[in-house]
């Protein structure tokens, strides 16, 4: 992020880099196919460091040479960081796969057998133990209603009821 500061008198702008950590899940309720669909968006560069700090290995998820092991720290370090429980009852995130967009990976993830949501506890701490100034942002959709929340480390639950 670019913030230019600007002063009254000063007529040239300072600018400042001032870094932001954040991660993006959306979690969507699919009435007709009874599944939860989820998509969680992490910038890069601080996705790779994490998982090189944590798996202590090497990672590339913009071009990896073993895919199938970037599939496996990546499924592995958000099934750790990101929990849900569906009406009471814990479940368990079915991995699809990871991809680049920009400056992001989004990885996806799916639960089956869901006919029905009437609340959501969600633990989100992806990429706290990277930066104490990581904030997870959550978009939850159920029934066609979108409810949203902010957590910022080290807040890592939330629940969402409709």
């Amino acid at each position: 992020m670019l913030i230019t500061l600007m002063h009254a008198p000063v007529e040239a702008a300072m600018t400042v880099r001032h870094p932001f950590f954040v991660s993006v899940t959306e979690i969507n309720h699919n009435a007709k196919d009874k599944t939860l669909e989820m998509s969680c968006k992490l910038f890069t560069d601080d996705f790779e460091k994490t998982l090189r700090q944590v798996y202590r290995t090497g990672v590339d998820l913009i071009a990896p040479k073993d895919r199938n092991a970037m599939n496996k720290l990546v499924s592995d370090y958000v099934q750790k960081h990101l929990l849900l429980r569906v009406d009471d009852k814990a479940v368990t995130l079915q991995f699809l796969g990871f991809e680049r967009q920009e400056e992001a990976i989004y990885s996806y993830w799916q639960v089956n057998n869901i006919p029905a949501v009437k609340k959501l506890d969600i633990t989100d701490n992806l990429l706290y133990d990277y930066k104490k100034e990581q904030v997870s942002i959550l978009h939850v959709t159920v029934g066609g209603e979108r409810k949203s929340n902010r957590l910022i480390n080290p807040e890592d639950k939330v629940v969402v009821e409709y």
